[in-house]
């Protein structure tokens, strides 16, 4: 162990004592110690307690935590500490811009207890409202996160979305006659991958052509594939293919699960040549089914028999539901984000901004419930025939019961019931709360059912059937959060919900103007589930959705 090493678990220990609040005499004598270690010459490491001690630098104590270290590997201060200090809380010590005292107060306050969790906040705006943080801070953190995000190895189907739109308009620009389309998990339409796929005629120098203003960290070339790594992404990865019907063959079968490609190959043959991947459907009298759809094979058999179903598509969504404004923790005030949901195209606007509870997101009293409700009729009388509805983002308590009394939960139109707080649950704490709230006549909505964040938290343990099952008898529908970090509810109990009757509401959680268009992403996870637009409550036109608050039993 060199003198460096010893001299990190050191600092280490002085930054998750400041974490802690500790003493900080204490904690500073400790990083004292690192500086001193670090400048001494001779190795420590080959040092007894005796030979430690009469270094100038060092004394007795410092002296035997070093013998410690050096003869065990672990020093046994900082190894209490760190079992008491959850992994991710530690892993935000990467972060440039917050030192262990905000780390601290964002723990202990906030309960952020994860990098991907701070992302997600700094998103929402969650921070600006605490000492010593602003939107300046809020951006130097999320561009550090990007940074430390370049070694995960794995992306969100969003941020691959944007290197994937990015490429091809390059392509198209620069290479309008080549055969370019990504594939593999892209293509299907998953949560999160860990690599990004491509076919293309194009060679490889064209390739590293159109990369060569791009921060690219490694280049592997390995025979007809070629693997980049760009910070802050999974590894792009380019396969060759020398002629069109090469490319629509490897199209197709990089876009297909390996149940797909077995059956279709006993039951289907590969036509000669091809200027289409649709001319393989065709050709064997199938109705086309799309990537998302090619998991499993599943739907061969209702493709054989042309009755595939009629699937959600971007352009089906006629309001917004689930969106914040600076009443509580948005970006947008409440007139800006109606007009901007106005002239994007949609019929209507849910408000739903926090509720008390959620004092870290600026969360309503019920006099400011009071004023934002006299600008939506303000606006109401302006905007007319677009119409917004006063709803809350009620959070559900510890015991399940929703913020607020009764007489204020009756002034909303609409109420969305999600769990914020306390997140660290069993599933037996979890139920109680969930199915507590479902049973809330108040209760329209069951927002983000697992409060879940993709690549960074885990959902709280639930039984998804016995959920869904409470939202069939009480009519409650369930959220299917489009938040690219989220997308809970997930996709695979989408078609259990549609079994039991209940209805889903594709919402992005807009905390701004640019969070609207975040409904695109819950679209493509639904479209895995193949849900109907029926069945979704945000494709209600403002007549149908305006019959829905009035009858809980209305479905169109």
């Amino acid at each position: 162990m060199t003198n460096r090493e010893i001299a990190k678990h050191f600092e280490l220990l002085s930054k998750i004592m400041d974490i802690h609040n500790e003493d900080s005499f204490r904690s500073k004598s400790y990083a004292t110690a690192a500086y001193r270690i670090e400048k001494i010459s001779e190795p420590l490491s080959e040092k007894k307690i005796d030979e430690l001690k009469t270094i100038p630098t060092i004394g007795l104590s410092l002296a035997e935590k070093i013998f410690e270290l050096t003869q065990t590997g672990n020093l046994k201060i900082l190894e209490e500490y760190l079992q008491k200090t959850p992994k991710g809380v530690v892993d935000m010590l990467q972060i440039k811009g917050i030192g262990p005292k905000k780390i601290s107060l964002l723990w202990k306050e906030l309960n952020i207890e994860s990098i991907g969790e701070l992302e997600y906040a700094c998103q929402e705006n969650r921070l600006i409202g605490q000492k010593g943080f602003g939107l300046k801070t809020q951006a130097s953190i999320l561009a550090n996160i990007k940074f430390i995000k370049a070694n995960s190895g794995f992306c969100l189907y969003s941020e691959a979305d944007n290197i994937v739109q990015l490429l091809t308009n390059l392509f198209e620009n620069l290479f309008p006659e080549s055969l370019y389309c990504p594939t593999g998990a892209y293509r299907q339409q998953q949560d999160v991958m860990d690599k990004i796929e491509w076919i293309t005629t194009l060679n490889k120098e064209q390739v590293l052509n159109t990369f060569k203003e791009f921060n690219v960290e490694e280049i592997i070339d390995n025979e007809n594939l070629l693997t980049l790594y760009i910070e802050g992404l999974a590894p792009i990865i380019f396969q060759f293919v020398n002629n069109e019907t090469e490319f629509y063959l490897n199209l197709f079968k990089n876009s297909a699960g390996n149940a797909f490609i077995d059956t279709f190959e006993k039951d289907f043959t590969y036509p000669l040549n091809l200027s289409s991947e649709e001319e393989i459907f065709s050709e064997n009298h199938l109705a086309n089914i799309p990537p998302y759809l090619r998991i499993d094979d599943y739907y061969l058999k209702p493709a054989k028999e042309n009755r595939l179903p009629e699937i959600i598509q971007t352009n089906d969504i006629k309001g917004i539901i689930h969106s914040h404004s600076t009443y509580s923790d948005g970006i947008n005030s409440l007139e800006e984000m109606a007009l901007a949901t106005k002239e994007k195209g949609y019929e209507y606007l849910v408000i739903s901004d926090h509720s008390q509870a959620a004092f870290y997101a600026n969360g309503l009293t019920a006099e400011r419930i009071k004023q934002q409700h006299q600008e939506i009729d303000r606006l109401n009388e302006q905007l007319a025939p677009f119409k917004i509805f006063k709803s809350i983002e009620s959070d559900i308590l510890y015991d399940g019961n929703l913020d607020y009394e009764e007489a204020v939960l009756n002034s909303f139109d609409l109420i969305i019931a999600s769990v914020h707080s306390n997140l660290k649950m069993t599933e037996e704490k979890a139920m109680q709360r969930l199915l507590t709230a479902i049973q809330n006549p108040a209760t329209r909505i069951l927002g983000h059912p697992t409060g879940r964040l993709l690549l960074s938290r885990e959902g709280y343990p639930i039984d998804h059937k016995t959920i869904i099952d409470a939202c069939s008898e009480h009519n409650v529908v369930l959220e299917i959060n489009a938040h690219p970090r989220r997308l809970d509810l997930d996709w695979i109990w989408i078609q259990y919900a549609i079994e039991k009757g209940v209805l889903l509401s594709i919402d992005p959680d807009a905390h701004s103007i640019d969070g609207i268009d975040l409904v695109k992403y819950g679209v493509i996870a639904a479209q895995k589930a193949a849900l109907p637009t029926l069945n979704n409550l945000s494709s209600y036109s403002l007549e149908e959705f305006e019959l829905f608050l009035k009858d809980r039993n209305y479905k169109k």
